[in-house]
């Protein structure tokens, strides 16, 4: 009863997961959206229910700062169709629940030599480009917003575009636009697929331009037409990833963090949800 009780209390705090997943527009049908690991092949998976990364370096992943906190040395993660093993993790150091810098890196024990990674995108020409998402996570369309849950989708990936309406100095933003203002496959990020990627393929290479963050409009359902979106800028912090993956001692005393970043509702028993949605 005690572990029923638990995971329900974590499932409830991962269903508060600010940004995630792919919601829909209401008047194109689903299966347009569908998607594969083949749409985008450096795509891992944190959870048994999700949440996302990207490999950009055959030994390291990038994801939110808010997913890390069940990530410990030994614990397993899925990159593309290919089980990893997690060596270490790091959080910004300057990153705090629901506010930016919200990166984290995790290295992976050995090379991940099947998948070929992507690439930060690195140039500060983001605003107005049209980008994708990718993810797993809860799904609706834009009329009601979510209505079908990360645990009622089963996994399925979709992917959907939107573009790239706002940039500030470490964020960029999206908006879920209808009718005329949308693109043909236009979405924003349901629930349970935080850290996902915002990337766009250009030539024979994925780069990776977001990191998804949360949902910053508080008179929007998750996945209502008009929500706004906010994914840590790549660009901006390209070199804070770059230092942590040089094995920059100094810097990593300095700019990262070990904390965990849990909800506040699952502090107290956070060995036990992470037992729960891990994968075994």
């Amino acid at each position: 009863m005690l572990n029923i009780k638990i995971a329900l209390t974590v499932l409830a705090s991962l269903l508060t997961f600010s940004a995630q997943g792919i919601v829909i527009r209401h008047d194109v049908a689903d299966e347009k959206y569908a998607a594969t690991i083949e749409d985008f092949p450096p795509l891992a998976t944190l959870y048994a229910i999700g949440v996302h990364g990207t490999l950009i370096s055959p030994q390291w992943v990038v994801t939110a700062g808010h997913t890390i906190f069940c990530m410990e040395p030994g614990d397993k993660i899925k990159v593309g169709y290919h089980w990893a093993e997690v060596e270490a993790r790091y959080a910004h150091a300057d990153y705090k629940l629901d506010g930016e810098n919200d990166i984290a890196l995790i290295k992976l024990k050995k090379p991940m030599l099947a998948v070929k990674p992507a690439k930060l995108y690195r140039q500060s020409d983001e605003s107005h480009q049209d980008i994708w998402f990718i993810g797993s996570g809860g799904t609706g369309t834009g009329i009601e917003g979510q209505t079908i849950s990360y645990k009622e989708n089963n996994g399925k990936l979709r992917k959907a575009q939107n573009r790239i309406e706002d940039v500030s100095t470490r964020e960029v933003s999206f908006t879920f636009d209808e009718n005329d203002k949308a693109l043909p496959l236009e979405g924003v990020s349901g629930n349970a697929d935080s850290g996902g990627p915002a990337y766009k393929l250009i030539g024979n290479d994925y780069y990776l331009y977001g990191i998804s963050s949360r949902n910053d409009s508080y008179f929007k359902d998750v996945g209502e037409y008009g929500v706004n979106e906010v994914y840590s800028r790549v660009s901006y912090h390209a070199t804070w990833v770059d230092n942590v993956m040089a094995n920059d001692t100094a810097y990593i005393s300095k700019h990262t963090t070990q904390e965990r970043f849990a909800q506040d509702n699952i502090k107290d028993k956070l060995d036990k949800a992470c037992e729960i949605i891990g994968f075994k």
